[in-house]
């Protein structure tokens, strides 16, 4: 897709009333500081997603005058067919335009979608735009574009056993499944096979510490079954009072805070009843007529009225709920609550021998299952352990093939995909240096460089080509010409806004 810039028409946006500007295939903007330069930068962005062209939030209002109307329109041409575009405020409300016809934001956005994802077009658009995302999503931008390397060209850098049995597990599920299964069952192999050796001894420990029970099996639970009735029976009665004392609670709360409202009712009544009826305006300190002092006179009688019903109101509902807080009984739960401790208790010993006769049986089955769970468990660990070894030596190549592939696409940058951590593993990474210096700590000039170079490898992997604006292009002395219109910002001192098209 080849995307070119023809027109820009600014109306009421920022600092520009009324500007056009033309783009030729290389674009020069010059001017002072604080004449607009930057504002042309970023009105195709606020054209196409409403974004300053690092995609942070914009207000394209005026900046030193007022104006009911903004509007910006932007006349591209796309692989030789021209679209114009345009966003702006009307009375406050966003409005769209494709080929000046009106259009919902939907519609709009759908039409702009069809020109390229919106990270891929603004990084295309503004070098600094890739570095403002996240790691994972310039990771994302970028690798969208590079399919891992194939399995079998994967495995023809391997040695040849660790090849072999990779491959015929590959030939039935991916790597990642082959992974998560093996893993897991190294784990609970692991786990199993240091469980079967200690095992025996620790349950033989624990069958010797077991108490001696002499009373039949039987006869100990139908002695706990005729406990746990009792306390269930109390439990009931407990559940009960709980109920009858939350309703208790709650008509008293309600009480209160009825009483509490009486309380400020009466402190409002002295004010209200002592209101000094005025004859002047209290605006205009004129006079005020007869009638108009019979009127205020009218309004505090209403008021004090109104006080008076409400005020009794009050009190009405307050003598109603002190009489239904006379009807409940609060129930004091304290001793019965005791009695259920105590009854459960007696249940005590009875569990713990009934866990004893359980103990023992289990403990002897676990002893057998233990020695047999340590031999098989012996035999297929080590299986896991070279399946899992060797998943970590197929990602390692895997991930050294994909880097070099895309590192071969780029010149000055280097390109880190991934990092090893503690446990051997690689993880997911993204970071860009220049001469060993990640992006953060470039120069400005170093940095504009890194994202033109950045910006071609996204422009030839998308097979876009788009325009690029170079702000702050008097701090970098040389660049690669980009593929694409060229659009330069440069600060010349005491000169008015400037706009020189030429050709390349």
């Amino acid at each position: 897709m080849n995307i070119i810039f023809k027109q820009l028409v600014l109306k009421n946006f920022k600092s520009h009333q009324d500007i056009t500007v033309n783009f030729g295939e290389r674009t020069d903007i010059t001017g002072d500081n604080a004449v607009g330069k930057s504002t042309i930068v970023e009105a195709p962005c606020y054209v196409l997603y409403g974004t300053d062209a690092l995609g942070g939030k914009l207000d394209p209002t005026p900046i030193t005058y007022d104006a009911d109307e903004t509007s910006v329109s932007l006349l591209l041409n796309v692989d030789g067919k021209e679209l114009l575009l345009g966003r702006g405020l009307k009375k406050g409300k966003a409005v769209y335009y494709v080929n000046e016809v009106p259009k919902k934001a939907g519609e709009f956005n759908r039409v702009v979608e069809q020109l390229g994802e919106k990270n891929i077009l603004l990084s295309l658009l503004n070098p600094f735009y890739f570095f403002t995302l996240t790691k994972d999503e310039q990771r994302a931008t970028l690798m969208k574009y590079f399919s891992t390397p194939p399995s079998k060209e994967v495995l023809k850098h391997l040695p040849e056993l660790l090849a072999e049995k990779l491959g015929t597990l590959l030939k039935k599920h991916n790597l990642i499944d082959i992974e998560n299964l093996h893993k897991e069952n190294k784990k609970n192999k692991d786990k199993a096979y240091i469980a079967a050796q200690s095992r025996t001894k620790t349950l033989k420990e624990q069958l010797d510490q077991l108490p001696k029970v002499n009373t039949p099996l039987e006869s100990l639970k139908a002695e706990l079954a005729q406990v746990d009735k009792q306390v269930r029976e109390k439990e009931a009665l407990l559940d009960s009072a709980v109920e009858k004392n939350q309703e208790y609670y709650s008509v008293l709360n309600k009480s209160k805070a009825v009483q509490d409202q009486i309380d400020m009712s009466k402190e409002r009544w002295p004010s209200l009843k002592n209101e000094v009826i005025e004859d002047t305006c209290r605006t205009c300190q004129q006079p005020l007529d007869e009638k108009s002092v019979e009127a205020v006179k009218a309004d505090k009688e209403k008021r004090m009225a109104e006080y008076k019903e409400g005020h009794s109101a009050l009190i009405k509902q307050r003598d109603e709920l002190k009489e239904k807080l006379s009807e409940l009984d609060f129930i004091d739960v304290t001793e019965l609550r005791e009695e259920i401790r105590s009854i459960d208790e007696k249940g005590q010993p009875l569990r713990e021998a009934i866990n004893a006769y359980s103990q023992f049986t289990r403990l002897q089955e676990q002893v057998a299952e233990a020695e047999k769970a340590e031999q098989e468990t012996l035999n297929s660990l080590n299986d896991f352990i070279f399946i899992i070894d060797s998943i970590k030596a197929f990602k390692a190549k895997e991930a050294e093939l994909q880097a070099e592939k895309v590192q071969a696409l780029f010149d000055t940058l280097s390109i880190r995909l991934f990092e090893q951590q503690k446990n051997g593993e690689l993880k997911n990474t993204f970071e860009i240096e220049m001469d060993g210096k990640p992006y953060r700590k470039l120069s400005l000039s170093e940095g504009i460089r890194a994202g033109l170079e950045l910006r071609e490898v996204l422009a030839q992997q998308s097979e876009i080509v788009a325009p690029v604006f170079v702000d702050n292009a008097e701090s970098i002395t040389r660049f690669k010409q980009p593929s694409g219109q060229l659009i330069t910002c440069r600060v010349v001192a005491g000169q008015e806004l400037k706009v020189e098209v030429s050709e390349l």
